[in-house]
Order: structure tokens, then C-alpha cells, then sequence
């Protein structure tokens, strides 16, 4: 049992790992680039780093709300839904130990945003800003940061790691049918 403990406590390190991260990055873009200015550029203006503040979720969702629904609908509810999922994923035997690091970087990405949420009353810090060729109708993607990263790539992680398991489970399951017969 205590080993099955440390399975599901290790991928921890990624959680708080994530959030130092975005924490440091973040106030780094509040000390050293002004708000609403380019900090530098590279490969032409292909990736710039500037330092924004949303008031919003993804892509500014809600960022014209008034400031108590926002506070309610992007810090209290999100915390309650990240302490849900870290019971679930306690409770739960049957995650993969992928899975279990994708949840952990999604969980440290929803924590290091609320941190913002919380403490910051300007909005959440974004700062990577990525030239999107008119894609989508977007010339540049919406500004993100470490957190927001880690959220999508994870998350990304998460759902592939689902389907493997879902067609490793279906092969297994027609293997034992064809057996059976």
C-alpha cells in the first residue's frame, strides 16, 4: 500500500515543479517588462515576449464580467474543481502513471492561474505571444504562459494516453473473445 502512496504522490513534483515555474517566469515579466510593451523578439517577430494581464479565462472568456462573478466563476470554482480532481486521482487505482503526471501538470497549471487570480488584481500574467499566420482567422495566437503550457500539453498527454488505453483495452478484449470460441 505505501508504494501504491508514493505511485500517486511522486507526480506531485511536476505539480509544484509547474507552479515555481510560472510563479518565477511571471514575476520576472512584472519586474522587468513594462505592462503592455514587448520584452524582446525572436526569429522576426515569430515569438515575442510581452507582459499583458488577463482578466479573463482562455482566450479573455469573461474578462468584461464584473470583478466579484469573475472572482467567483475563476478562483473559488476552479479551486473547488482542482481539489476534486486531486481526490479523484488519490482514490483512483486504474490511472496509468502517464496519466497520473498529465494530471499533475494539468493540476500545477490550474494552481500557478489561480495564484494570479488570487494575489494579483490586475489579472493573470501572460506572456509568450506566437505569430499564428491568419490560422483560425488569428494573426497571432492569444498570449499564454507557463501554466497555460502545461494545462494544454498535459492535457493534450492526458486524452492520448485515454484513447492508448482504449484500443490497448479493445484489442485485449477481442483477443479473449477470439480465445474464447
Amino acid at each position: 500500500m505505501e508504494q501504491n502512496l508514493k505511485k500517486k504522490l511522486l507526480p506531485f513534483i511536476l505539480t509544484i515543479a509547474v507552479i515555481i515555474l510560472d510563479q518565477i517566469t511571471k514575476a520576472l515579466i512584472v519586474k522587468f517588462i513594462p505592462p503592455y510593451t514587448i520584452g524582446a523578439q525572436f526569429l522576426g517577430d515569430f515569438l515575442r515576449i510581452i507582459h499583458v494581464y488577463n482578466t479573463g479565462v482562455a482566450f479573455s472568456f469573461g474578462a468584461g464580467w464584473p470583478d466579484a462573478v469573475r472572482r467567483i466563476m475563476f478562483s473559488i470554482i476552479p479551486i473547488i474543481v482542482l481539489i476534486l480532481v486531486v481526490v479523484v486521482y488519490m482514490r483512483n487505482n486504474d490511472f496509468t502513471q502517464v496519466q497520473r503526471w498529465a494530471i499533475a501538470g494539468i493540476v500545477g497549471g490550474g494552481f500557478g492561474n489561480i495564484i494570479d487570480r488570487v494575489f494579483r488584481p490586475s489579472g493573470v500574467v501572460d506572456f509568450i505571444d506566437v505569430k499564428f499566420y491568419g490560422l483560425f482567422g488569428l494573426q497571432r495566437w492569444p498570449t499564454f504562459n507557463v501554466a497555460d503550457s502545461a494545462v494544454v500539453v498535459c492535457g493534450i498527454m492526458l486524452i492520448i494516453s485515454f484513447i492508448v488505453t482504449i484500443v490497448k483495452d479493445s484489442k485485449k478484449q477481442a483477443e479473449n473473445k477470439k480465445t474464447e470460441e
